[in-house]
């Protein structure tokens, strides 16, 4: 009878255990999932609010290049390119918008080189420090998302966890890479 009460126990120790081993595996992958999905909300924030500094920025730079009109529409376009991404579920979405609007800001930054006095205008110059601020914002929020989707891909990929990510609903995310073109850093001229 003794022999038949230490394997019931056993059998239920395994149980136990198993359980535990269930519950701490699933729980681990739905928060690894939880945070790139977070990390990827902050991508979409700072999208957002360079997009939100974009109008005061082609403001300042109308008076003094109004003949430039082409430059600031790729600038207003590439700012409702950006916030329509910011609500689209694609990392490459995301990635297409915000190459958009760099390139936008770049021939925008070259047009008031052609104006000193625009340069020197204190408005000017503090929407360029919040727009630099902004886009080192956006680098960290894009290298957060990547540390938060290669922490959750490994995760999926390896024992004892691939076991549980179907059971989790929790599936490998792309990282967020720049479009071709993107990896050259821009040639400013003076």
């Amino acid at each position: 009878m003794t022999a038949v009460w230490i394997i019931l126990i056993v059998i239920v120790v395994l149980i136990v255990v198993a359980a535990i081993v269930v519950m701490v595996g699933f729980n681990k992958l739905r928060k690894a999932d939880i945070t790139a999905q977070e990390s990827l909300g902050g991508i979409d924030v700072q999208l957002t609010r360079r997009a939100d500094l974009i109008p005061n920025l082609v403001n300042t730079v109308k008076g003094y290049a109004a003949h430039e009109a082409g430059v600031l529409e790729a600038v207003t376009q590439a700012r409702a390119s950006v916030q329509q991404a910011a609500h689209a579920p694609s990392v490459a979405d995301k990635a297409a918008a915000d190459a958009q609007m760099t390139g936008a800001l770049g021939r925008l930054f070259a047009v008031a080189e052609n104006y000193p006095q625009l340069q020197a205008a204190p408005n000017f110059m503090a929407l360029q420090k919040e727009l630099s601020d902004t886009e080192n914002k956006l680098s960290f929020a894009r290298q957060y998302y990547n540390d938060a989707v290669s922490r959750l891909n490994q995760l999926v990929r390896t024992l004892p966890w691939m076991f549980f990510a179907p059971m989790a609903g929790v599936k490998a995310r792309e990282f967020y890479q720049a479009p071709a073109g993107q990896q050259q850093p821009p040639t400013v001229q003076f």
